[in-house]
C-alpha cells in the first residue's frame, strides 16, 4: 500500500511521471531516492494472488489454450521448436505476470511470426524466428522504457482500438469455427475435409463440449446482479411471498453452484484423455527429464531474415493487440487494477530479451487471451501463476516428449476453447455509444478483416477518425489552427 510522500520542510515532494508509474504499479514509496520495500512488495503480490474463488481461477486458466497449443504444436513439428524451453520459459513469464500485475494477463505466441514461420515455402529457422522474437521486443521495451508507448497510448482514439479488439476477436472466431468443422494439418496451416460426426475428434464430441461450456458459463455474465437482487429482497409475512422468495434464492444459489463447475478445466483433460486414448503408444515415448536450454548463435543472415520477413509484420500488431488493446480490455474489466502501457511494453520486450536466446518460444500478452480467461472465471493473477506452475511442472518432468501427446489432442475441443475466447474479446466492444464512434470501429474492423491485417486497419482507422473529426470541427477553428501554424513565431518571413 502506498505511504506518506516524504516532507521536505513544509512542502511536500510530487513524484515525477516515472515514479508514479513505479509507485502505481508496486505501490510503494520511500525516503529520498524510490527503493523496493520488501515487506510492501510482498503484500502487493499477495494481493494480486488473491483468489476470487479457486476453480474458477483454475478454469479461467485454461481459456488461453485455445490459441497456445496448435501454435506450439506447429512450430514444434514443422520448425523443431524445443517444447520443454518453451514451456519452461512461458510458466515463469506467467508466474512473474501473475505476481505483477494482478490480473489474469495471458502470455501468448507470436502470431504474425508464428504465421512465417509455418507458412508454405521456405519455413523459417529456430534462429531467424529467434532473431524475429529479439527485433520485435527490442522496439517495445525501448518504447516502454523511453515513455514512448505511454504517449502512444493516450493519442490512440478509443473507437480505432475497439475496431482492432473486434477484428481480432472475430479472427478467432472464425479460426474456432474452421478448427470444429474442418479437419486440421497444423504442421501446414491447412484445413482439410469435412470433419466427420463421430469419433475421438468428431463433430458431435465439439457440439456437446460446446453446450456443456454454455449450459454453464452462459453468455459470460457473472450473475451478480442477481445475488444484489437477491439479497435486497424485503422479509415479507405472507405464505405466498416466502415461499416465492425462497425460490428465487434457491434458482440463484443454482445458478452460482453451475457457475463453479470449472467447464473449460474439464474439457482439457477430456481432450488428454483422447489424445492418449486415439494413440496409447504415445505413452511409450514420454520420458522423465527436463529440456537443456543452449544458447542460441544468429548469424548476420539470419537476422536480416527473420526481421524482414516476421519481425516488421508482427512489430504493429504487438504494439496495438499485445500492449494497447490489453490496456484498454484490462481498464474495462478490471478498473481498480492500474496496468499501464509502459509496463506491459517493457514486459513484452524483457520476456523475449531473455527467453530467445535460450530457443524459447517468441511470446507476448494478447487482448484475445485475456478475454478468454476472463471469461472461463479468472478475475486476478492467481490463474496465470496456476497456468505457469503446471507448465513449469510439465517442463521439469516431461520436456520436449510432452509433444507426443499434445499432437493427438483433439482439434474441435481447442476450436470450443477458442470460439469463446474470441466472442469475448469482440464483445468488448459493445460500449460504442455514437453512431460515429461505431462507425469508425467497423470500418477499422472490415478493413483488418478483408486485408488480414491489423496494422492496415488501424491506419485507416485512424485517418477516418481524423477526418470525421475535422468535418465536426467549425470553419473558423480550421482556420485559427491554419493561422497557428504558419504564423511569425513559426517563419522569419510574413505570410
Amino acid at each position: 500500500m502506498p505511504t506518506e510522500i516524504p516532507q521536505h520542510g513544509d512542502r511536500e515532494r510530487e513524484p515525477s511521471d516515472k515514479q508514479d508509474t513505479v509507485i502505481r504499479t508496486f505501490g510503494f514509496r520511500s525516503e529520498g531516492r524510490f527503493k523496493v520495500k520488501p515487506h510492501s512488495l510482498w503484500k502487493k503480490f499477495k494481493s494480486n494472488l488473491q483468489c476470487q474463488g479457486k476453480w474458477a481461477e483454475v478454469n479461467g486458466s485454461m481459456g488461453d489454450l485455445g490459441t497456445f497449443v496448435p501454435i506450439v504444436i506447429a512450430l514444434t513439428l514443422v520448425n523443431g521448436l524445443d517444447l520443454g524451453t518453451t514451456l519452461l520459459f512461458t510458466g515463469m513469464y506467467n508466474i512473474i505476470t501473475g505476481l505483477l500485475f494482478g490480473v489474469p494477463m495471458p502470455v501468448q505466441p507470436m502470431k504474425a511470426i508464428a504465421a512465417v514461420a509455418i507458412s508454405e515455402g521456405k519455413h523459417l529457422s529456430i534462429p531467424e524466428i529467434m532473431a524475429a522474437g529479439i527485433c520485435t521486443s527490442g522496439v517495445l521495451f525501448g518504447l516502454g522504457i523511453t515513455g514512448l508507448m505511454r504517449l502512444v497510448y493516450w493519442l490512440i482514439p478509443l473507437p480505432v482500438v475497439r475496431g482492432v479488439q473486434l477484428s481480432q476477436g472475430l479472427a478467432f472466431a472464425f479460426t474456432a469455427v474452421k478448427y470444429i468443422r474442418k479437419e486440421q494439418d497444423l504442421t501446414k496451416a491447412k484445413a482439410g475435409g469435412a470433419r466427420p460426426w463421430m469419433g475421438l475428434d468428431g463433430l458431435l464430441l465439439a457440439l456437446v463440449c460446446l453446450v456443456f461450456i454454455l449450459l454453464v458459463n452462459g453468455s459470460g455474465d457473472d450473475g451478480d446482479d442477481s445475488s444484489q437482487k437477491t439479497e435486497e429482497i424485503p422479509q415479507v409475512s405472507t405464505p405466498m411471498d416466502e415461499s416465492e422468495n425462497a425460490q428465487v434464492r434457491k434458482s440463484v444459489w443454482n445458478f452460482k453452484v453451475l457457475r463453479a463447475i470449472p467447464s473449460a478445466l474439464i474439457v482439457f483433460v477430456l481432450g488428454i484423455v483422447l489424445a492418449i486414448a486415439r494413440k496409447p503408444e504415445v505413452l511409450s515415448h514420454l520420458k522423465l527429464g527436463p529440456s537443456k536450454p543452449h544458447l542460441i548463435k544468429i548469424s548476420r543472415h539470419e537476422w536480416k531474415t527473420g526481421f524482414v520477413r516476421a519481425a516488421v509484420p508482427q512489430i504493429p500488431l504487438s504494439v496495438l493487440n499485445s500492449v494497447i488493446a490489453v490496456c484498454k480490455l484490462s481498464t474495462d474489466l478490471f478498473p481498480n487494477k492500474d496496468v499501464t502501457a509502459t509496463w506491459v511494453s517493457v514486459s513484452v520486450g524483457l520476456m523475449n530479451l531473455v527467453g530467445c536466446w535460450f530457443g524459447a518460444m517468441p511470446v507476448c500478452h494478447g487482448a484475445g487471451g485475456l478475454a478468454g480467461q476472463y471469461k472461463f472465471g479468472a478475475k486476478s493473477g492467481a490463474s496465470v501463476a496456476f497456468l505457469g506452475t503446471a507448465k513449469l511442472i510439465l517442463s521439469l518432468l516431461l520436456g520436449k516428449s510432452l509433444v507426443k501427446i499434445l499432437t493427438q489432442f483433439p482439434i474441435g475441443l481447442l476450436g470450443v476453447l477458442l470460439l469463446f475466447s474470441g466472442i469475448e474479446l469482440a464483445m468488448a466492444c459493445r460500449d460504442m455509444k455514437s453512431k460515429k464512434d461505431s462507425f469508425v470501429m467497423l470500418m477499422c474492423t472490415a478493413v483488418s478483416l478483408t486485408g488480414s491485417s491489423a496494422a492496415l486497419g488501424f491506419g485507416f482507422g485512424l485517418v477516418l477518425y481524423v477526418i470525421l473529426k475535422l468535418g465536426e470541427m467549425e470553419f473558423s477553428h480550421c482556420m485559427t489552427i491554419f493561422r497557428s501554424l504558419f504564423s511569425r513565431r513559426n517563419f522569419s518571413y510574413n505570410t
